[in-house]
């Protein structure tokens, strides 16, 4: 059987010619890398890749399979995938299928035996750009020239259309053997009420949450203040999510009105940016972004250093943020604010995904603090 080909072009007019062990066709999106050895299944399916074309760096991707349980979400959500070596033989118990069967399955255009390390290198120097994947006949020119047209991802929101479309509860916890199983339990003395904003938002979070004894609610990115209010919150969580934060218009105002009253929040990622936007802070793209599993970050408090998941391709300029509201956390590797908190109330956000253990679990102590916060408020 012939080896089918595909190509990913990029906008500064470079192509590579590897194998399809994907869907058939063209697709195009800000190509981004992402430094983890394991963790594949999350990537594709976290919805903060919404619109992103994912090279891997490991050699090797797919040895392990697919395991439907190991999803962020219900579905494949990256524009393309790009590895060195896309393993069709995975040896694990849990594996319900090839990681090539899951991308055919998925429609997701994705391409191997290419030169990953020369991609990832040409991303760090000139930063993240559009690309192309194609296994159609189509000339470089072609592909190149759709690459330069393809829409920025700053100023995009992504987030309104990725996460739910209408409110639901969410019940499923962590199990005895699995990540989370040993989040601290506070003592309330009622089951409070957690409504979560979801710009894009991954099932760890919720099972987490539920994990800490929230009784959870996601509700959609366009709800309203109003609405959300109506539900009586004991504490608010705003998600992770794709694009660009400040385009996140409709989130920024409500997350606004939101800060006004005296329920504690918590935000991840997407959620940090938005509730520091909300503060009359900026954000900033960033050359390359932050995707990999063990990213050093220093808790200012203490001195404390948590090694973390990160994906994220925006920052939070910390010059910008109004008086009594503090950057919490630092990431080491280049100095950008990690987190920040209130002063004076119940509120704070980090960059990175605590929920994302990929082997350290430092950062589970935030949904402990979160749960203190609400319990205080509770009672």
């Amino acid at each position: 059987m012939p080896v089918a080909i595909a190509r990913i072009a990029f906008a500064d007019g470079t192509v590579y010619r590897g194998r399809s062990v994907g869907a058939d066709g063209t697709v195009g999106g800000e190509a981004v890398f992402n430094t983890g050895m394991t963790g594949y299944e999350e990537v594709l399916s976290d919805p903060s890749y919404r619109g992103q074309i994912v090279t891997m760096t490991y050699p090797e991707i797919g040895n392990y399979g697919i395991n439907p349980e190991d999803m962020e979400s219900d579905r494949a959500q990256v524009s393309g995938f790009v590895m060195r070596q896309c393993c069709e033989v995975p040896s694990n118990f849990r594996s319900r299928e090839s990681l090539s069967a899951f991308l055919r399955r998925s429609n997701i255009i994705a391409i191997d035996d290419v030169d990953t390390r020369a991609i990832t290198r040409k991303l760090r120097v000139s930063g993240a750009m559009n690309a192309v994947i194609s296994t159609e006949d189509l000339s470089d020119a072609k592909l190149i020239e759709r690459a330069k047209t393809s829409p920025s991802m700053a100023g995009l929101d992504l987030a309104t259309d990725v996460g739910t479309k209408k409110p639901y509860e969410w019940t499923e916890t962590s199990g005895a053997k699995t990540f989370g199983s040993d989040v601290a339990r506070v003592p309330f003395k009622r089951q409070p009420h957690v409504v979560a904003i979801d710009f894009g938002i991954k099932r760890n979070i919720l099972r987490l949450l539920a994990a800490s004894g929230f009784r959870v609610t996601v509700v959609p990115a366009s709800h309203s203040a109003d609405a959300i209010a109506k539900l009586a919150p004991d504490g608010l969580f705003l998600s992770n999510g794709p694009g660009d934060p400040a385009a996140v218009k409709a989130g920024i105002a409500t997350v606004k009105t939101l800060i006004q009253g005296d329920v504690p929040i918590f935000g991840i990622c997407l959620g940090h940016q938005i509730m520091s936007l909300a503060y009359g802070a900026s954000t900033y793209k960033l050359k390359f972004g932050h995707r990999g599993a063990n990213h050093p970050i220093k808790r200012l408090k203490d001195g404390a250093v948590e090694i973390a998941s990160h994906n994220h391709g925006f920052a939070v300029d910390p010059k910008t943020l109004p008086a009594g509201v503090r950057m919490s956390h630092v990431n080491l590797n280049d100095q950008t604010c990690a987190g920040i908190e209130h002063e004076s109330k119940k509120q704070f956000s980090v960059q990175y995904h605590p929920e994302a253990g990929p082997g350290p679990a430092d950062p589970l102590y935030l949904f402990k603090q979160f749960a203190e916060n609400v319990a205080a408020r509770v009672g």
